[in-house]
């Protein structure tokens, strides 16, 4: 339309000019055209409708559209210059394609430009997270040959032997390792993102338990917890060895960490299933519900990272083994693994 108005106030412009040669109203097939004086008084007109609106500057009406525009000088009198053609809805539909290329363009420039953007800003971010987690696997690496070496010793002393004060500090330094040996075999199992490749064998599941109780059982002493196990022997299961121990470490490590001093915590393994019960702090139902999520931690009084049971819950997962809590504040806390031979 805007092409055609300055067509048509350019045809006016050459009238006005050369009107004592020729005398002719520019007319144009494309559209039928009008001009008003400054009080809009129509002056001549070729217009289809009777009434114009000339405070709009386009407008449709009667299926045809308008478009009112003023000359920079009044050629022939013309303050006003209206369009007039008809409105068959192509224009729109045209329009409608022509926004709807121009947003998916928009919309594709401003997902790669902020896709670039995010990149940049968040470079420094992935840094400072990727030397994070190489320090993380660093440490935890260096920590391993150690910590083994005086776990191992520890374990070659005869405290029988000693005199009390002496056998007393000999037990910390094992609580303290093996505290710590826990920690670092958590740690390098998130740090390898579940990826390390299960070596499944036929295991004695029984003979792993009393070793783990074994494991534990100076940390439980520290706290006078009694350990009370009721075991089924020749209990076997299809799975890794290294896998089986952390899940059992870890729900042992929760029973003792949680335990209040002089409580107990019973162990019952049967040819489906392996409980774990203690007399410890216990939880709401909603903690419950939360309770196998990474960096969870609900007794901040107490060590830990919150990833003890994600681990118990990733490798219970991996062999599909049932889970089931029951807790019960201020009673203890029930936690059972069932599986399927």
């Amino acid at each position: 339309m805007q092409e055609y108005s300055n067509d048509f106030i350019f045809r006016l412009k050459d009238l006005h000019i050369n009107f004592d040669k020729y005398k002719f109203y520019p007319r144009d097939e494309r559209y039928n055209s009008a001009i008003y004086d400054s009080d809009r008084t129509l002056i001549f007109s070729t217009l289809e409708s009777k009434k114009v609106n000339l405070d709009e500057i386009s407008y449709t009406s009667n299926k045809k559209i308008h478009f009112i525009e003023e000359p920079e000088s009044y050629y022939l009198g013309a303050k006003y210059v209206v369009l007039e053609i008809q409105d068959d809805g192509i224009w729109l539909e045209k329009l409608k394609k022509e926004i709807f290329i121009f947003v998916v363009i928009a919309f594709a420039f401003m997902t790669l430009l902020g896709y670039f953007l995010l990149r940049i800003f968040l470079k420094p971010m992935r840094d400072a997270l990727h030397l994070l987690d190489r320090f993380i696997k660093d440490t935890t690496h260096e920590l391993n040959t150690p910590i083994s070496a005086i776990i191992t010793n520890v374990e070659m002393i005869d405290t029988n032997s000693l005199d009390e004060k002496l056998s007393k500090k000999i037990k910390r330094i094992d609580i303290g390792a093996k505290t710590i040996s826990n920690i670092y075999e958590d740690l390098t199992y998130l740090t390898l993102d579940n990826k390390i490749i299960s070596q499944n064998e036929n295991l004695d599941l029984s003979k792993i338990v009393h070793q783990r109780l074994e494991y534990f059982k100076t940390l439980a002493d520290v706290k006078k917890i009694e350990l009370i196990e009721n075991i089924e022997e020749d209990v076997t299961i299809f799975c890794d060895v290294k896998k089986i121990s952390k899940l059992i470490d870890n729900l042992l490590s929760n029973a003792i960490k949680y335990n209040k001093v002089k409580g107990f915590i019973k162990v019952t393994l049967t040819k489906k299933s392996l409980i774990v019960e203690d007399s410890g702090k216990g939880m709401t139902d909603s903690q419950v519900e939360q309770l196998f999520e990474r960096y969870i931690r609900f007794d901040k009084s107490v060590g830990g990272f919150g990833i003890g049971l994600n681990i118990v819950s990733m490798i219970a997962k991996e062999y599909n083994f049932k889970t089931n809590v029951e807790s019960e504040i201020k009673i203890g806390t029930k936690m059972e693994l069932i599986w399927e031979n």
